[in-house]
């Protein structure tokens, strides 16, 4: 519930407009929390992102007031309280797809990467690194990705009276069928 700041996405300019840009508006972020007690989750679905199939330049942003929990109370304590989604619009990602090189955007089949570069939520910078898929299906292409952060990393101050329903490891996906830019 507390890294839903990292869903809503805003497009970056690249400084490279060449041939080997992708890029989409409508990827998916989502979260997941799980305890004993509570599952939380919560997806953005509005997600602008692009990169650069040239020099592995990725980057995206999201707009935190923008994902959807299946209880409208905690979307509000999600935005007001732990995100300060007011304060803090959007949550960043600007970095690079390692092996960009090993994959090959004109033939259909799937491929893996390492993506590494610095995520922003609350403020907060840190170096994430994770794996993810590329899979070519005709000219689109879909990224997922999967990683796990932790809330205090990035000053999300959970309360001790729902300590024991959000976990101290969210599970956040990224799933964006991105096309080429023309």
């Amino acid at each position: 519930m507390i890294l839903v700041g990292f869903a809503a996405l805003a497009l970056f300019a690249f400084t490279n407009h060449g041939g080997g840009v992708y890029k989409t508006n409508t990827g998916n972020v989502s979260f997941f929390s799980h305890t004993n007690v509570e599952d939380i989750s919560a997806i953005n679905h509005k997600v602008k992102t692009a990169f650069d199939a040239s020099s592995g330049k990725i980057q995206f942003s999201v707009l935190v007031k923008d994902f959807e929990f299946a209880k409208a109370l905690m979307q509000e304590h999600f935005n007001e309280n732990y995100m300060e989604s007011t304060k803090f619009p959007k949550a960043t990602f600007n970095g690079m797809i390692e092996n960009v090189e090993a994959i090959d955007f004109s033939t259909n089949g799937n491929y893996t990467a390492n993506v590494m570069g610095e995520l922003t939520i609350k403020g907060v910078t840190k170096e994430v690194s994770t794996t993810s898929t590329f899979k070519v299906n005709n000219g689109t292409v879909n990224g997922m990705t999967k990683f796990i952060l932790n809330p205090e990393d990035y000053n999300i101050e959970i309360p001790k009276v729902v300590s024991n329903k959000i976990s101290r490891e969210i599970e956040i996906t990224v799933d964006a069928d991105y096309t080429h830019s023309h």
